[in-house]
């Protein structure tokens, strides 16, 4: 068939054309397609917090566990931790191309949870968190006051109140970070007055932990005959610096003795 059959043979060519057009719909609906195909290799993030402790702990209370028991994980290529004198420690994991985020999640995290009983009290008490999220960061916001009305910590708590949440809310965003510092209230010990009074840091922490909580109250007049029955309330978590001050340690009359 020459290029002469299709021009004395208009309609032939007309249903060719039509049929070619027709097959190309087809297709376009039915075969995959990707604009931008997947290059970035799957990378499950392990997170926890060990507060008080340098780098050098963090490696070897919580690094070492964890890196211990994720090894071996099914498609995992390979992993990097990371540990700061902040007590914070960052294992990332990466796995092999094509494979499902969320199955790598979930591995990731059965093996994580068998650890748990060689980790720390205070870092399984923060909690280990396993989240999908690449290394790279994708972009950065920057949040100033024009006027330097603001400083930078309430820049940072506006951000974290009102910024942070509808960005995670965004489809596909693995996760914020926020370069800034929060609102907190750091308690100082004077070693000295705590080795006349017998005490530890750990006293402290023990003294904070069951004095500054939230705890349930319960009714007042339940169950009985009276006509009245009554919420009970308490005042929660302290949050001015006095109130930790008033803190009573069990081995010492007051707090204010050790900070």
């Amino acid at each position: 068939m020459t290029l002469k059959t299709f021009i004395d043979r208009p309609i032939l060519s007309a249903v060719i054309s039509i049929v070619i057009v027709f097959a190309g719909i087809i297709g376009l609906s039915s075969l995959p397609v990707e604009r931008y195909p997947d290059i970035a290799t799957p990378t499950i993030t392990v997170e926890a917090t060990y507060t008080g402790a340098n780098a050098e702990t963090v490696q070897k209370s919580v690094i070492a566990p964890l890196e211990e028991a994720i090894n071996g994980v099914e498609n995992m290529l390979y992993m990097t931790s990371e540990a700061n004198n902040m007590g914070g420690a960052t294992i990332k994991v990466y796995f092999k191309q094509g494979t499902d985020p969320d199955m790598a999640t979930v591995n990731v995290q059965n093996r994580v949870s068998k650890t748990t009983g060689q980790l720390p009290a205070d870092v399984t008490k923060g909690g280990v968190s396993v989240s999908k999220q690449q290394s790279s960061t994708v972009v950065i916001l920057s949040l100033y006051s024009s006027d330097d009305k603001f400083d930078d910590l309430f820049l940072s708590n506006y951000a974290k109140i009102n910024i942070v949440p509808q960005i995670l809310r965004v489809s596909g965003m693995g996760g914020v970070n926020t370069l800034g510092s929060e609102y907190s209230i750091r308690i100082w010990l004077k070693p000295d007055i705590m080795a006349q009074y017998g005490l530890i840091p750990s006293d402290i922490t023990a003294a904070l932990g069951e004095q500054n909580i939230e705890s349930p109250t319960g009714n007042l007049g339940e169950n009985s005959d009276n006509t009245f029955q009554y919420t009970m309330k308490y005042r929660g978590r302290y949050e001015k610096p006095e109130e930790f001050g008033n803190i009573v340690s069990v081995r010492c009359p007051t707090a204010k003795c050790c900070g």
